[in-house]
This record gives structure tokens, C-alpha cells and sequence, in this order.
């Protein structure tokens, strides 16, 4: 039967054997920008898939898939070993977030669970960072648990604002974060700059940058170009729109005079 929060153990961590691993969390989130680095990462490097999530506190749904076939909603962990040059990693993404309170709670203390019985020294969440309008240069905002990490994260381009994001980092982007400080793991939230009104993968492409210089990862990011592009273009259309919208909107108030 499944449980509320289900982990199951694909391989154990003595299996996998990772040193002091660096665990990247990147679940659905504003503009998907958090699940677009971490889903590229786990396309592009060599990991291997060594936890699954379960939950009650997922939609109460199945997800159909080819042919018709179903699977249930879950979330995975993955596990990179290193050639030397960066740290190994665990990455969490998924397919939801809790759809309660109370679960992403429980969600968030399965993730930290998780991340001691591999040996996380460090976490970095990523998300989006939504402004509520179109962003042409997006660039990424820090929050973290540990005054020591400041300083770093500034050196690889992550700026920070007083008090920003204003209504605090809802979901497991903070809460992970917050219960790492409680369990004296060091970690930080990486949110791009972005939107809000659609999946973002050039805010996304800055997220990935800045963290590659964190981890002094070198992974190629081809497939998030191509995609920034295209929404490049998607941008300059609703621009073109909002331009004739608006000089339609000038006129109309110009021939007013004659209504």
C-alpha cells in the first residue's frame, strides 16, 4: 500500500558511493524554470536513478503515457559521479509539487531525509523569481541559509535584494532550504529572473550558468538555447500585439471627440 510520503530505494547510497555529493532540487515551479535546469542536467550528464517519491500529497490522478499506458505521479532522484573536476550530485525533479500545506512539509523532510542518508554537504534549490512582466535580460536572485555562502554566490553573478522575494519562497525550493539550516546543512535558492505567465527557458539557461560556475560543472546547454530562442520569438509577437493593441486603444481615444 502507498504511504503518505513513499520513498523507495533504488539503489542504496553505499551502492552508489558518492563523496560529500552536492544535492540540486528542481520540481515544477513559476515558469518551470528550476525542473528545466535540472531536468537538462539529468538529460545531459551520466546519472544514474537511485530514488523514487510517492505521495498522497500529489494530485489524485495517473498520468497516461504512450500507447495508453499508465504510471503513477512521482518525483526521482538522481545520482552523478563526478570525474574529480566537480562534485558529485544528487538531483531531485519530478512531476509535482504538494498540493497542500501539510505536504509540502512532509515532502520537504523526505527530501532532507534523502539527502543525509547520501552525504549532501550542500544544497541548491532553483526556481523562478516571477515580476509579473516580460523580462528580455533575466538574471538570478539568491536567498541562502548560511552567511558563509554570500560571498560566493556573488562571484558567480547571483545578486541579492533586501528582502526579496517579498512574499518569502513558497514550496520546496524554501522549505528545503529552511530545513537544511535546522539540520545543519549548508544550502541556496537560485531563482531566475522571470515572467510568471510561461515556462521560461531563458531564465532557465541563466539559472544553469550560474550554477555551473558553483560547481564548476561544464555540461553543454545547446537544447536550452534553442528553446530560449524560440521563445525569443514568441516574446517579439506579444509585443507586436501589445504595440497594436495599444495604438488601436490611441486612435479610439483620438476619434472620441466624434462619438
Amino acid at each position: 500500500m502507498l504511504k503518505r510520503v513513499d520513498i523507495r530505494y533504488l539503489k542504496k547510497p553505499e551502492e552508489v558511493n558518492l563523496k560529500d555529493p552536492v544535492m540540486i532540487e528542481g520540481l515544477p515551479g513559476i515558469g518551470h524554470v528550476g525542473k528545466l535546469v535540472a531536468d537538462h542536467l539529468v538529460k545531459v550528464l551520466d546519472v544514474v536513478k537511485v530514488v523514487e517519491i510517492y505521495s498522497h500529497h500529489f494530485p489524485p490522478q495517473v498520468i497516461v503515457e504512450k500507447d495508453g499506458l499508465i504510471r503513477m505521479p512521482k518525483n526521482e532522484v538522481y545520482a552523478y559521479k563526478s570525474d574529480g573536476t566537480s562534485p558529485d550530485l544528487l538531483i531531485l525533479v519530478g512531476d509535482y509539487q504538494s498540493i497542500s500545506n501539510e505536504g509540502h512539509f512532509e515532502l520537504a523532510n523526505a527530501y532532507l531525509k534523502i539527502a543525509k542518508d547520501f552525504g549532501v554537504k550542500r544544497i541548491y534549490t532553483l526556481g523562478g523569481y516571477g515580476v509579473g512582466r516580460l523580462v528580455e535580460h533575466p538574471y538570478v536572485i539568491g536567498a541562502v541559509n548560511s552567511e558563509s555562502l554570500i560571498e560566493p554566490l556573488k562571484k558567480a553573478g547571483v545578486k541579492f535584494e533586501d528582502g526579496e522575494p517579498a512574499g518569502g519562497i513558497i514550496g520546496a525550493a524554501g522549505l528545503i532550504i529552511g530545513l537544511a539550516m535546522l539540520e545543519g546543512i549548508e544550502a541556496a535558492c537560485l531563482m531566475g529572473t522571470t515572467s510568471g505567465y510561461m515556462v521560461d527557458p531563458k531564465s532557465a539557461k541563466a539559472v544553469l550558468e550560474v550554477l555551473m560556475k558553483l560547481l564548476n560543472l561544464k555540461v553543454s546547454i545547446e537544447d536550452l538555447e534553442e528553446r530560449a530562442k524560440e521563445m525569443e520569438k514568441l516574446i517579439a509577437q506579444i509585443k507586436e500585439i501589445q504595440e497594436a493593441q495599444a495604438m488601436q486603444w490611441r486612435s479610439e481615444e483620438d476619434l472620441g471627440y466624434f462619438r
